[in-house]
């Protein structure tokens, strides 16, 4: 599992890769929350384009950033979910805390 990690404004961007399990969880937290505790983004989209596999660790790597974006009043973006990772998501009531979007990829993102 490897994360990385894209700036563009008030944005950061976790682009994640490989399997969530709760091995790599851990590991992922803390990349994200020390970057995002330096930058305080409005908004962290993590995109799952490149995850093959997310146990419940990945449901708590989401919610834990929820809580943490909510501190700092910003919002948590899923993005590009595998269609045999979006029943997870939906049973895990994600859409209740996060944006999610489909079909956008960082190179076709335009700058604001």
């Amino acid at each position: 599992m490897s994360v990385d990690l894209k700036l563009k404004k008030d944005e950061l961007t976790a682009l994640l890769d490989g399997e969530i399990d709760h091995h790599c969880a851990r590991k992922l937290r803390e990349e994200i929350d020390e970057a995002a505790e330096h930058i305080r983004p409005r908004r962290l989209i993590l995109d799952f384009s490149g995850v093959s596999f997310m146990d419940s660790s990945g449901v708590g790597l989401i919610l834990g950033r929820c809580r943490l974006m909510n501190l700092w009043k910003g919002r948590v973006t899923i993005r590009n979910v595998p269609e045999k990772l979006k029943r997870i998501v939906s049973l895990a009531g994600l859409s209740e805390l996060c944006d999610i979007e489909e079909g956008v990829s960082v190179e076709n993102e335009t700058d604001e």
